[in-house]
């Protein structure tokens, strides 16, 4: 009678175990379900305006696609893992583009002012500067598990400083910051001055 007795608790136990088992399974599903889905992963702390605008930018991309004429067979892009890789910052007057690419020099993402939505004299600012570096940094982690950076850095715009800070600030190490910005040593002649 004791052994029935034993056996039946332990039975019990087993399917409560098997009960909570089941319970975990469920809530991992749930919480995928719940998660946001944007075009990009780790956009999340993107201002919700600037959100619209990438998934508003998207979808009208995929509607030009879609109206394409044939079909073209594509090979399977096998993903390559790049740890190590440079950004180009080109920071005019007018507007600031970031680019990250690998060792050699091959473009893993890019981002300017224009995707992001800004327009007119916005683009040059500092907050472009650094939502952009933002997008950019987001894809190439995301597809490429890029880590660290060296950073070139060209023009003299508003947005220099802020897109090196948003670069370090979202995950990739900087290992050298270098300024490439052209500079003449006397080489062609100056424009008379203006006369007023």
């Amino acid at each position: 009678m004791s052994e029935e007795k034993d056996q039946k608790t332990e039975d019990k136990k087993v399917d409560e175990q098997v009960a909570e088992v089941k319970v975990d399974k469920k809530s991992k599903d749930a919480k995928k379900e719940e998660a946001p889905k944007n075009i990009v992963e780790g956009l999340e702390e993107l201002p919700e305006d600037i959100q619209k605008k990438l998934e508003k930018r998207k979808s009208e991309l995929i509607g030009k696609d879609k109206k394409g004429k044939g079909k073209k067979k594509r090979k399977k892009k096998i993903p390559k893992k790049v740890t190590i890789g440079k950004a180009y910052i080109k920071a005019t007057y007018n507007n600031t583009i970031v680019t990250l690419a690998d060792a050699h020099g091959n473009v893993l993402s890019w981002a300017s002012a224009g995707i992001a939505g800004f327009k007119g004299p916005k683009k040059s600012t500092p907050y472009a500067a650094q939502i952009i570096a933002r997008i950019a940094v987001a894809k190439a982690r995301e597809e490429y598990g890029l880590s660290e950076v060296s950073v070139f850095v060209n023009g003299v715009g508003t947005g220099r400083e802020s897109a090196i800070r948003a670069l370090n600030s979202n995950g990739l190490t900087v290992t050298l910051i270098k300024d490439v910005t052209p500079v003449p040593h006397n080489g062609c002649r100056a424009r008379k001055p203006r006369r007023v």
